[in-house]
């Protein structure tokens, strides 16, 4: 079977001393994944910079022809060290929570004006903190919300730029928890209340409409609810310039999905093309200045969860390969049904098999593959669980008080240890 699924230009396969005899060896960059897991151990996240600075700039030349603004999605990894290297790249950001903008100016404080703030439940703290930052714009998604803002800037006597998170009600085929764009859901406000609550804000003297917010929802390989996404809001924004408001920004949210199943890196630069010319398209026109929120498409492929194996089983015809990683380390594959490509770090003409691979986590929904094909696999051996640089990291937990991963970034020939492996000493810590 081919087991070559690689990510270049972070993760490829290459003959190399460091190998067996005839074998190839999964790299990060110029360094082998074994060389990081002998001198970081696992289970181990590791990141390209190199396959980000690659996604940036795909996005940024998809949208050269019009203004905007890369406001990558914090949730998705919000490593310190990642959000450096993002901001070096010009980038804003979309926070959604008080700790996400802390996590931000910690990184860059001077980005604090490209910096928007989502999310139906933010606290009067969170509003205090953005505001005394000086973000670019909140985007509100309820009348309650408009006026506990409205509140605290006359408090603070503070101007709050402000848009207004619309529901299209425009449906995407993807999975029903990150699906976020119909009625049902609790995200934004309908179309038909928009123009009555952006007259409410320019009633308030310390708010200022800056511009109309949507979101439709993540892992949206399609691109035509994007658009149809758009239409709406375009069309809103002529609604409220009729209503004498100032619109100067469009956030399209994010949502662009990447493709967890292929077999090599897909060209990027194609999806991107078309993703760009679905959302520009019925904006043309509009003088808009356009937010762009993608998270997952930028670092999902730049990083993989490096983890090795303990113990195979045998539970009658059933095999298990039991590795040191487990779904609080990487939950998706539980929380979403997720596949992402598991391939060996050394490869070189094993026979296969067909098994599970499951964590040390004392729960059935402790798996990462089920019913895999994949080369033969010994105690010891070394696993890459790929595209796992968005949303594994960020959802990691401490359950069964297992301590959470280290996080290395690599950059060429060099390997900076972003985040320190935790101890026991440090989950307990707290606790009184």
């Amino acid at each position: 079977m081919n087991e070559l699924f690689q990510r270049p230009p972070g993760f490829v396969y290459s003959s190399a001393q460091e190998g067996r005899a005839g074998q190839s060896v999964l790299r990060c960059e110029k360094i082998p994944l074994p060389t990081l897991a002998e001198r970081f151990k696992t289970p181990l996240y590791v990141y390209s910079a190199s396959a980000i600075r690659e996604r940036v700039g795909a996005f940024a030349h998809a949208f050269r022809n019009v203004k905007h603004t890369i406001c990558y999605s914090v949730k998705a990894n919000s490593n310190l060290s990642i959000l450096r290297l993002l901001g070096k790249l010009g980038c804003g950001f979309d926070v959604v929570s008080g700790g996400e903008l802390e996590r931000v100016l910690r990184a860059n404080r001077r980005v604090a004006r490209k910096v928007v703030f989502s999310g139906v439940g933010k606290t009067v703290a969170e509003m205090d903190a953005a505001l005394k930052a000086d973000i670019l714009m909140f985007n509100l998604e309820s009348a309650s919300e408009l006026e506990a803002l409205a509140q605290r800037a006359a408090k603070l006597k503070r101007k709050a730029r402000v848009a207004f998170r619309v529901n299209p009600d425009v449906p995407a085929d993807t999975h029903p928890y990150i699906s976020t764009g119909l009625r049902k859901h609790k995200f934004g406000v309908p179309l038909g209340e928009a123009r009555e609550l952006y007259t409410r804000v320019a009633k308030a003297k310390y708010l200022q409409v800056a511009g109309v917010s949507v979101h439709i929802g993540s892992q949206i390989m399609d691109f035509a609810p994007f658009g149809a996404a758009m239409e709406r809001v375009a069309e809103l924004v002529r609604q409220l310039r009729g209503d004498a408001h100032r619109i100067e920004y469009v956030d399209a949210g994010g949502g662009l999905g990447i493709n967890y199943k292929a077999c090599e890196s897909a060209d990027f630069s194609k999806s991107a093309n078309e993703y760009a010319l679905a959302v520009t398209r019925p904006l043309r026109g509009l003088g808009v200045e356009l937010l762009l929120e993608p998270g997952r498409s930028i670092v999902g492929p730049a990083g993989v969860l490096l983890t090795r194996v303990l113990y195979r089983k045998t539970n009658g015809e059933k095999k298990f390969v039991v590795v040191d990683a487990a779904m609080n380390d990487l939950i998706r594959p539980s929380l979403y049904q997720a596949e992402h490509h598991i391939v060996p770090v050394q490869i070189g003409g094993q026979n296969s098999e067909v098994v599970d691979i499951v964590g040390p986590v004392c729960e059935s929904g402790d798996f990462f593959a089920r019913d895999r094909e994949l080369s033969v696999l010994n105690e010891g051996d070394l696993i890459a669980i790929l595209d796992a640089g968005a949303y594994g990291m960020a959802l990691a937990s401490n359950y069964n008080s297992r301590p959470r991963p280290a996080e290395v970034l690599v950059d060429g020939k060099s390997a900076k240890l972003i985040r320190k492996r935790e101890t026991l000493r440090e989950l307990l810590r707290l606790e009184v």
